[in-house]
């Protein structure tokens, strides 16, 4: 099995500026993805996201801004070791593309680096595993948290 790639396509009942705010600002990031997220939105933008209460022992995870292009684009690198600059042997990559479908959007998620990061066949099945498992838990809530927005705007 190849676990190279991550790919995902949805619908969000909302417009690709709304959608593109939930996908990158970090106050509506949290509401659906990380318990806390820290980072600016512009490329280069290096923070941190957090997994679990911050306070009390969550698990603290490196975040990179790659691009944002409004109401189109937004891509991040991740997991890369604190202290380290996000590459593509270090870190994954999640790009978000959107684009206008009927009255709300189409977003493409694809997540890539399991192979780059050098890891043994067993090590890239087992994170591949893991992330499809995520996002097939947090994609859903970004769609129901977008669609909210959208309806009340």
């Amino acid at each position: 099995m190849e676990h190279g790639t991550i790919e995902r396509e949805l619908h969000i009942d909302a417009s690709p500026e709304m959608v593109f705010d939930v996908v990158s600002n970090p106050e509506h990031v949290r509401e659906w993805w990380p318990d806390e997220a820290e980072y600016p939105v512009v490329p280069g933008g290096a923070g941190r996201i957090c997994f679990g209460d911050p306070v009390d022992g969550g698990t603290w995870v490196q975040f990179t801004v790659v691009d944002a292009v409004p109401h189109r684009l937004f891509s991040f690198r991740w997991t890369h070791a604190e202290g380290e600059v996000a590459a593509p042997d270090n870190s994954m990559l999640v790009v978000f593309e959107l684009e206008p479908a009927g009255s709300g959007t189409r977003l493409r998620m694809t997540e890539s680096g399991f192979r780059e990061r050098g890891w043994d066949e067993a090590k890239a099945a087992a994170e591949h595993a893991d992330h499809v498992t995520g996002w097939d838990h947090y994609l859903p809530r970004l769609t129901a948290y977008a669609a909210r927005l959208g309806a009340s705007a």
